[in-house]
């Protein structure tokens, strides 16, 4: 592979290695056809470095090789990288790769005139033209002249080893132990080498880190800092970035915590796909409860989580949450889920950093989880520098993440945190409040970038059927929660019955007062109407008399008229 996708790239062809992180520190690769030196003092990674240039050009890029090994047997070799997972005699077997050990005795070289290579010439020369090879490694070359003490017929030799390289376009390592005051031992071989790769293993309270850095590079750009490298069973993986730019891209869709009435606290309904959400508090204040809902929430989206835990194993993480009402084992097992459990003092905070960069380039996860962050121990400068990688490696990828954060003394200030609450999008603070013989918990939203949020304190209960907020009791007392919020509660309940009660009283008196004011006015009624009908049939019975009277006179009238 020649090629260099890197927009640093030069017209120089680059050979890539297939190394994690290494191919974008030199933007693209080792030079192809060109002799590049990896050096370094004992246990760095060199021959490890070495093999895995060559097993993935043989496996990843149809380039067979050829390695040269002037201290350990080819039967070493093949048992030493198996640890990381590579078949080295298969690839010999299979034609891809040949294993040449020339073995040099000090005891046997004897400077008596003229010393040249050509014999390693024509020993390797056979062995490239046997599989058609492409790349070379030749481990260690401090060994080959390890009985000369000439400088002279050493560079001259040397200058001759790198320049039939070249003219057979072979891309080639070279590896060479770190000397005193020096690159290599013979302080030559960094001259010759068109790219020199410095390897370093250091031990840091008692905590070891190796470091890779590009020392020279001709004929192309290539980073120039010290890169913190991991060496395990999955193989060699670089991380790339000391410092990050802010040039990422955002999202405006919205994701759920998991916990609805959590979600109801942002304006939005939930939280900025790619936030960085920093959740802080005192011990047992439920850190990891809450981000095990987010875990929740994402695999229940069919979506990847990566969860780093630093004082809990994964097995463990799930029997605690199903007491929650969580359920993560499913989704280990659905491997939407997974688990990178260590203690914080396996690795130094370059290590860790490494580790992760690699484990979330392999998953590709939708949420990463930091378990907590507060674990990690070192410098406080260093410190700093990780976090601030740490939250841009995942800002640049769009990764929602989660820290969370053990803070003893449960205050408002940011001392102490290392700067990290004002790198996070999102702060969410737990809090234990103590009253009346009791613990309760509390959760309120600090900052939420980007979006409105409630300011209000809200308890939190963690049963069997999950996480629930509720409304904190605030009144002239100050902030209630726990049994003196249910007392206050009922007390205010009991009031409210009486209110109630003394209201409903009220009404019926009124009530009854009006039926009587109407029975009374219904009697008067019927007493007036009887009094109306006495006075009429009265009336009629003097009318009718009066009309009696009348008649008994006009008749005696109208007698006498007769008799007269």
């Amino acid at each position: 592979m020649t090629s260099d996708p890197s927009p640093h790239a030069t017209t120089l062809p680059k050979a890539r290695t297939g190394i994690d992180g290494f191919d974008d520190v030199t933007y693209g690769g080792l030079p192809a056809g060109r002799p590049s030196l990896v050096c370094g003092a004992a246990g760095c990674g060199k021959t490890l470095f070495a093999t895995t240039f060559l097993v993935n050009g043989a496996t990843l890029f149809d380039e067979p090789g050829v390695f040269m090994s002037f201290e350990e047997r080819a039967e070493d070799l093949a048992a030493n990288v198996a640890s990381l997972g590579y078949d080295l005699d298969g690839l010999v077997a299979a034609g891809k790769i040949v294993v040449d050990h020339v073995k040099v005795e000090r005891s046997e070289i004897e400077e008596t005139g003229e010393y040249d290579l050509e014999g390693l010439f024509i020993r390797l020369g056979y062995a490239v033209d046997t599989i058609g090879a492409k790349r070379v490694v030749l481990d260690t070359i401090e060994t080959l002249f390890a009985g000369l003490s000439d400088a002279a017929i050493l560079r001259s030799e040397l200058r001759r080893l790198f320049g039939w390289l070249k003219d057979r376009g072979l891309t080639a390592i070279i590896t060479g132990e770190r000397g005193e005051g020096q690159l290599t031992r013979q302080g030559l071989e960094e001259y010759v080498s068109d790219c020199v790769v410095l390897l370093d293993n250091r031990v840091e309270d008692q905590i070891t880190t190796r470091r890779l850095r590009i020392v020279k590079y001709r004929g192309s750009a290539h980073g120039t800092n010290e890169y913190p490298f991991l060496i395990d069973e999955q193989g060699i993986s670089v991380l790339p970035v000391t410092a990050a730019d802010l040039s990422y891209e955002v999202s405006n869709e919205v994701v759920s915590t998991g916990i609805e009435s959590l979600d109801a606290m942002f304006g939005p309904g939930g939280l900025y796909r790619g936030s960085s959400v920093l959740v802080s508090g005192s011990a047992g204040t439920g850190k990891t409860t809450i981000s095990g809902h987010m875990v929740e929430a994402v695999c229940a989206r069919g979506e990847r989580c990566l969860s780093f835990v630093f004082e809990e194993s994964g097995e463990q993480i799930c029997r605690n949450a199903r007491s929650v009402g969580l359920d993560l084992s499913r989704h280990v097992d659905s491997g939407l889920l997974r688990f990178e459990a260590a203690r914080p003092t396996l690795y130094g905070l370059e290590m860790h950093l490494a580790r992760m960069h690699r484990d979330i380039e392999q998953f590709r996860p939708h949420l990463v989880v930091i378990d907590p962050i507060s674990a990690l121990r070192g410098p406080e400068v260093e410190l700093q520098a990780t976090l601030l990688r740490m939250v841009d490696m995942l800002k640049s990828r769009g990764i929602t993440a989660v820290f969370t954060s053990l803070r003893t003394d449960g205050a408002f200030g940011q001392a102490g945190d290392l700067g990290l609450s004002s790198l996070m999008d999102v702060w969410i603070k737990l809090q234990d409040i103590e009253a009346n013989g009791e613990r309760s918990r509390t959760l309120y939203v600090i900052k939420a970038r980007g979006m409105s949020h409630s300011n209000q304190v809200r308890e939190f209960q963690m049963a069997a059927t999950g996480l629930k907020l509720v409304d904190a009791y605030i009144g002239p007392a100050g902030v209630l929660t726990g049994t003196a919020r249910v007392v206050q509660e009922a007390q205010e309940e009991a009031a409210e019955l009486r209110r109630r009660q003394e209201s409903e009283r009220r009404k019926r008196e009124v009530v009854r007062r009006r039926e009587g004011i109407q029975r009374q006015i219904a009697e008067l009624r019927a007493s007036l109407e009887t009094a109306e009908e006495e006075e009429t049939l009265l009336l009629g019975e003097d009318a009718q008399r009066e009309t009696q009277l009348a008649g008994g006179r006009s008749d005696i009238a109208r007698r006498r008229s007769a008799a007269e």
